[in-house]
C-alpha cells in the first residue's frame, strides 16, 4: 500500500507541543508494526509531517487515529476525496431494516472518518473552505436520511404507522426534517451541532392522533440516535430549538399549525433563520410544500428595512455578554493594530462567532441585505454567506470592496473556528486565554507565533466590524438634534415653523396639518416606533419641504402618503436608511401632482428609486433581469402576479422619475418600459400555458402567440399606455380536440375542443394582466383591433386572420398592423418558432401580399378620411391635447403607416415610427427632408405627451401653460428645451402646421369640425 500524492504536497504546520508530537508518533509507531508490520505508509515523503501536525496540535484528532489505524491507512493510500465517498457510501447504503444498533455504531464510525479527513484535507490546504463545510454538512445530511429512513420503517414493522410503500419509507410518509442555520446552508463547521424542525403531516394517515404521537417520539428517538455517546464518540449534537415557539410546541410540529405560526406570530430572526432552511430527510416534497407555504412570510415583496433595526437589536443583546472592560473593536485605535501584544491582549478569551466583528456579524449582514431585496430578485436568495455577498456584489446591492473585506474576515474566522474546535471536538468559539495558548493557536494555523495572527486577524475584524455598524446604525440625519425642541403639539408650532423657514402665510396650514402626526389619527403613526422614527426625520423633512417650491404642497402631499399607509414603519424606515429618497421625493411632490398622488396611491413604486442600476449581472440588476428569475421559479400563476406587481411599478416609477430628472431619454424610457411589459407577458402567458396544461392536456402540435401593436408594439410605451394585443393560435387541421398529458390521471383531464382550449387560455391570460389589487392591475389591455373588434372572440385562429386580412380587412386596419409585433408564444414542444415564423409570414402577406395589394392613392384616400373621421368623432379637448390635435402624434404615425403600405415592401417597414421613416426614405417613398421633419416631429410629439401625463396626469387642464403650477412648468420647459411658456407654446404651434401641412400634401386634406381642407 502506497501512500496518495498529497501528502508530499502539504505544508503542514508545525507542532505546538513537541512533546505530545514525539508521544503520539511513538504510540502510532508501536500500533502500526502490530496491525501493519510490512508497511512504510509513516515514513513515506510528508507523512511525518502530517503526524508531528496532527500529535502537536490536536489530542482529538490524535485519538481519531490511534483508535481506528486501518482508517487512517487508507486515508493515506486513497487521499481525502475517495476516503469520504467511501465513508458516506457506506451508509447511504445501509438497509433501513438494520437494527437501531448497528445503524448507530455505523453513523459513529462514518462520523469519525469524515472528521478525520476533512481535519486533514482542511490543515493541510488541498480543500478550500466551501469544501470543507460541504463535506461535513453532506455527512449530516446523509446520517439524517438514513436515521429518519430507519425510524419509519421501524414504526411501520411495529405497527405504529402505516407507510404507502415500505421499501421507500420517507415517500409520502408525512414527516420531513428541515436543516436549519449553518447545517441548511451547507456550512457546518468542524464541531458543529445541527439545528434541525421536524414537521408532519398526520392528515396523510387515517388515524392522525395516533400518527401524531408517533411523529413526536420519532423525533426525540433521532435526536438520541444523533447525540448518543459511546467508545466511537457521537455523530452530532442536535438542536431543535428553531421551530416554532419552542417551550410550548412538541418537538415535532404540525405543518399547518408551523404555518399558521409563521403567517400570524413570526418574527425577524426567525425570517432570517428561514432563509437557509432546506428540507434534507424524511418526505422531501412535503418539506418543499412547506417552504412554499410561508414563502411570503420570508420573503417580502415590499422592501423591508425596519428589519435591519429588529437585526441590530437582535446583535446588541449578543453584544451584552461580551468581555467587560473591552475597547469597542470600531473605535479600536491604528495603534493597537500595529502592536503585537496589544493586539493579543485584546483577542484572548474573544469569541469569534458571537463578538465583535465575528462570523455572526457577517451573516447579518448578508441576511439582512438578502432579507430586505431576496423578496423582489430570487438569485440573492443564496443559503451561504459566501455565495450571498457574491450575488449582492453582483447585483450592485453591496460594494465589491465590503464584500470582499467581509468575505477574507468571514473565511480567516471559520479556519480559526475549525483550529479552536479541531484541537479537542469541543463546540467552543472562543479563542484561547493565554498568551501562550493563543500562540499554540497560531502555530497549529501555520504563523510563526501569536502576534503574527493577531496583526492579521484583528484589523480584519475591525473592518467587518465597521461595516456591520455601518448597515445597522441608525443612520444621524441632518439637524437630528433639533428633533427634542420641535413639538408637533406645542402651541406655538406656526410660528416655530416660520422661524426654520416656512412661508409665514403657509404656517399655520402647515402646523394643522403637521398636528395630526402627534396622536393616532393617522393610522400610519398608531405604534412607538413609528412616532420615533417620525421625530429623527422631521429635520430632513422639513428643510427638504423648506427648499421646494411649494412647501405647503410638499406636506400635503406627505400627510396624503402617510394616510395611505397601514403601518407607517416600514416607509419611514425606508426613509431613515435612504436620506436621499427624502430630496428626491420631496422634488417629485413639488414638480408633479400626478406623481405625487400616484406614490401616495401605490407605495411600492417609490422602491424603483432605490434599485441599484450599476451591478455587474444584468439578471439581477434590471427589472427584466428580476422578472425572468421570477418566472424561472414557476410559482402559482396567482402567486406570480402578485410577485409581478412590485416589480412592475417600481420600475414605471423609476423611469418616470429618470425621465424628469433628465437622466433617461424618452426613447430609452420608451424601450425600458416596453421591455418590462413585453418580459410580462412572456412571464404570464408560460405561467397560464403550464396551469392550462394540467387542466386540459395538449393540443397535439399547436401554439399560441400574443401580438403586440399600437406603443406596445412600435416600443414607444409612456406612462399610463395600455396594451393593444392580438391573441393568434394555430393546430394542424386534423387536431380537433386536447388530449391528456402523459401520465395524466383520467379524472383530472378536461377534454376541450381546440377553439375553446386556446380561448379559455386567452381568457386566463388576460385576466392575469388585468387582474387589480388594491393598487390596480399589471396593465389595461385593449384588444379592439383584433379581427371584428370587440365583437370577435379574444383569440383568432391563424387560418382566421389569414382569411380575414386576405379579404375582409380595412385599410386602417392594415394600418395599424405596420406596427404589430409577436411578443410573447407558449405551445408543445417544437412549435413556438415555427408558429413565430408563420405569423410573420402571415403579417407580410398580411401588409403586401396580392391580397393586401391596393392603389396608392385609394390607402392615402382611406387614411385622409379615418383622420377626418377621427377629427369628428373624437376632436381634440385642445391644442395641448398632443395625438389628436392637427398635426399632432396621430397624424405623424397615420403618415408613417399609410407610407408603408404604399411601399408594399418589408424592407420598407419597421413597427418603430422613426425608423419606418428612415427606411421610407431609403425607399424613395419620403423625402429626406421630410423624414427628417418626421422624425422630429415624433419625437417631440412623444416626448413632450409624455411629460405632461407625467407631471399632471392623463387629464390636462385646458391650459396648461396657464394651469400648471410654475415649479411643474418650469420643469417641463427645461425638458423641453425651451426657455420658457411662450417659447413651447410657438414651437407647437409651428411644429403642428408643419405636419398638418405635410400630411395634407402626402396623404390627404383633413375635414372636420374645425377643420379646414387643405
Amino acid at each position: 500500500m502506497r501512500r496518495h500524492p498529497c501528502w508530499p504536497e502539504a505544508d503542514w504546520p508545525e507542532a505546538a507541543d513537541p512533546e505530545a508530537a514525539r508521544r503520539f508518533h511513538e504510540d502510532l509507531t508501536t500500533l502500526w508494526q502490530e496491525e501493519f508490520p510490512d508497511s512504510t505508509l509513516l515514513t513515506e515523503e510528508g507523512v511525518p509531517a502530517l503526524l508531528r501536525c496532527v500529535g502537536g496540535n490536536s489530542p482529538y484528532l490524535s485519538d481519531l487515529i490511534l483508535r481506528a489505524p486501518h482508517d487512517f491507512a487508507r486515508l493515506l493510500a486513497e487521499g481525502p476525496d475517495d476516503f469520504t465517498d467511501m465513508a458516506l457510501a457506506g451508509i447511504a447504503g445501509l438497509p433501513v431494516t438494520c437494527d437501531r444498533e448497528t445503524v448507530a455504531a455505523a453513523l459513529r464510525q462514518a462520523k469519525g472518518r469524515v472528521a478525520l479527513a476533512s481535519a486533514l484535507a482542511d490543515t493541510g490546504k488541498f480543500w478550500p473552505l466551501e469544501s470543507v463545510t460541504q463535506t461535513l454538512s453532506r455527512l449530516a445530511d446523509t446520517a439524517l436520511d438514513i436515521a429518519v429512513r430507519h425510524l419509519l420503517r421501524a414504526a411501520h414493522d411495529a405497527g405504529r404507522l402505516s407507510l404507502r410503500d415500505p421499501a421507500r419509507p420517507a415517500a409520502g410518509s408525512g414527516y420531513v426534517i428541515l436543516a436549519m442555520g449553518k447545517l441548511g446552508a451547507r456550512e457546518l463547521n468542524f464541531s458543529s451541532d445541527i439545528d434541525l424542525m421536524a414537521l408532519f403531516d398526520a392528515g396523510l394517515h387515517t388515524d392522525p392522533d395516533s400518527a401524531r404521537q408517533v411523529f413526536i417520539r420519532m423525533t426525540s428517538d433521532l435526536v438520541r440516535l444523533m447525540e448518543a455517546r459511546d467508545a466511537n464518540g457521537y455523530v452530532f449534537r442536535t438542536d431543535l430549538r428553531l421551530r416554532p415557539d419552542p417551550s410550548a410546541t412538541p418537538l415535532a410540529v404540525s405543518m399547518p399549525a408551523a404555518i399558521s405560526y409563521y403567517e400570524s406570530l413570526g418574527q425577524t430572526w426567525e425570517r432570517a433563520a428561514m432563509t437557509k432552511a432546506r428540507p434534507v430527510a424524511g418526505n422531501i416534497t412535503l418539506g418543499r410544500d412547506f417552504l412554499r407555504a410561508i414563502h411570503p412570510f420570508v420573503w417580502r415583496r415590499n422592501l423591508d428595512f425596519a428589519l435591519i433595526d429588529d437585526i441590530h437589536d437582535m446583535k446588541a443583546k449578543i453584544d451584552l455578554h461580551r468581555k467587560p472592560g473591552r475597547t469597542g473593536l470600531a473605535t479600536l485605535p491604528d495603534s493597537c493594530l500595529t502592536d503585537a501584544g496589544a493586539s493579543i491582549k485584546w483577542l484572548l478569551g474573544h469569541n469569534i462567532k458571537l463578538g465583535e466583528g465575528g462570523i455572526r456579524e457577517i451573516e447579518f449582514v448578508a441576511q439582512a441585505m438578502q432579507l430586505v431585496w431576496g423578496g423582489r430578485t430570487p438569485n440573492l436568495r443564496d443559503r451561504t454567506t459566501l455565495g450571498a455577498l457574491r450575488t449582492l456584489t453582483r447585483s450592485g446591492h453591496m460594494p465589491r470592496e465590503e464584500a470582499e473585506t467581509l468575505a477574507r474576515a468571514y473565511r480567516l474566522l471559520r479556519e480559526i473556528e475549525h483550529r479552536v474546535q479541531m484541537r479537542a471536538d469541543q463546540q467552543t468559539h472562543r479563542l484561547p486565554e493565554t498568551e501562550a495558548t493563543f500562540g499554540a493557536l497560531a502555530v497549529f494555523l501555520g504563523y510563526a507565533s501569536g502576534g503574527d495572527l493577531a496583526l492579521d486577524l484583528l484589523p480584519q475584524m475591525r473592518a467587518a466590524r465597521r461595516i456591520f455598524e455601518r448597515h445597522f446604525t441608525t443612520p444621524v440625519h441632518e439637524g437630528a438634534g433639533e428633533e427634542l425642541d420641535f413639538d408637533l403639539t406645542a402651541d406655538d408650532l406656526p410660528a416655530r415653523l416660520g422661524a426654520a423657514g416656512f412661508p409665514e402665510a403657509d404656517c399655520d396650514a402647515a402646523a394643522g396639518i403637521m398636528s395630526h402626526w402627534a396622536g393616532n389619527t393617522r393610522r400610519a403613526l398608531r405604534s412607538g416606533r413609528a412616532h420615533a422614527l417620525l421625530r429623527g426625520l422631521l429635520p430632513a423633512l422639513l428643510s427638504s419641504f423648506i427648499a421646494g417650491r411649494d412647501p405647503l404642497g410638499c406636506v400635503r402631499h406627505f400627510d396624503t402618503l402617510l394616510s395611505r399607509q397601514r403601518a407607517g414603519v416600514q416607509l419611514l424606515s425606508l426613509l431613515e436608511r435612504n436620506p436621499i429618497l427624502i430630496t428626491r421625493i420631496v422634488a417629485i411632490f413639488d414638480a408633479s401632482p400626478f406623481l405625487a398622488d400616484h406614490l401616495a396611491d401605490t407605495p411600492s413604486a417609490l422602491e424603483g428609486l432605490l434599485e441599484p442600476q450599476h451591478g455587474e449581472d444584468t439578471a439581477l440588476t434590471t427589472a427584466t433581469g428580476q422578472i425572468r428569475l421570477l418566472s424561472a421559479e414557476k410559482p402559482d400563476l396567482e402567486i406570480l402576479v402578485t410577485r409581478l406587481r412590485p416589480v412592475v411599478r417600481a420600475e414605471e416609477f423609476r423611469l418616470s422619475v429618470a425621465r424628469l430628472e433628465g437622466r433617461l431619454g424618452e426613447d430609452d424610457a420608451a424601450h425600458a418600459r416596453t421591455a418590462v411589459a413585453d418580459t410580462v407577458m412572456t412571464a404570464l402567458l408560460d405561467a397560464v400555458f403550464r396551469a392550462h396544461r394540467l387542466r386540459h392536456g395538449r393540443v397535439e402540435g399547436g401554439g399560441i402567440s400574443v401580438m403586440a401593436l399600437g406603443k406596445a408594439g412600435s416600443r414607444e410605451m409612456m406612462t399610463g399606455s395600455d396594451l393593444d394585443l392580438m391573441l393568434i393560435f394555430d393546430h394542424p387541421e386534423d387536431i380537433s380536440h386536447s388530449s391528456p398529458l402523459r401520465d395524466m390521471e383520467r379524472q383530472a383531464f378536461r377534454e376541450l375542443s381546440v377553439s375553446q382550449y386556446y380561448l379559455r387560455l386567452a381568457n386566463s391570460f388576460i385576466a392575469a394582466l388585468t387582474a387589480p389589487d388594491a393598487e390596480g392591475p399589471l396593465y389595461e389591455v385593449d384588444m379592439r383591433l383584433r379581427p371584428s373588434g370587440a365583437a370577435g372572440p379574444v383569440a383568432v385562429s391563424r387560418a382566421a386572420f389569414r382569411q380575414y386580412h386576405a379579404g375582409s380587412s380595412w385599410t386602417w386596419e392594415r394600418m395599424a398592423l405596420t406596427r404589430a409585433r409577436i411578443v410573447a408564444t407558449a405551445g408543445e414542444p417544437g412549435t413556438k418558432q415555427n408558429l413565430k415564423t408563420t405569423l410573420r409570414n402571415d403579417l407580410d402577406e398580411a401588409l403586401t401580399g396580392t391580397a393586401a395589394a391596393q392603389p396608392a392613392n385609394e390607402i392615402r384616400a382611406a387614411a385622409a378620411a379615418m383622420r377626418s373621421r377621427l377629427a369628428r368623432d373624437l376632436p381634440p379637448s385642445g391644442p395641448w391635447d398632443i395625438k389628436r390635435r392637427a398635426g399632432g402624434l396621430m397624424e405623424v404615425e397615420f403618415i408613417a403607416q399609410a407610407l408603408q403600405l404604399v411601399a408594399g415592401s418589408a424592407a420598407a417597414r419597421s413597427p418603430c415610427t422613426p425608423r419606418a421613416f428612415r427606411l421610407l426614405s431609403r425607399a424613395g417613398v419620403l423625402s429626406r427632408e421630410d423624414a427628417r421633419i418626421l422624425i422630429d416631429a415624433d419625437e417631440t410629439w412623444r416626448s413632450l405627451q409624455s411629460l405632461l401625463r407625467l407631471l399632471w396626469g392623463p387629464s390636462l387642464p385646458s391650459d396648461p401653460m396657464r394651469d400648471l403650477p410654475p415649479a411643474t412648468l418650469e420643469l417641463l420647459c427645461r425638458n423641453m428645451a425651451v426657455s420658457g411658456p411662450p417659447e413651447l407654446t410657438a414651437r407647437v404651434e409651428s411644429l403642428a402646421l408643419t405636419v398638418r401641412d405635410i400630411f395634407t400634401r402626402l396623404i390627404g386634406p383633413v375635414t372636420g369640425p374645425g377643420e379646414t381642407e387643405g
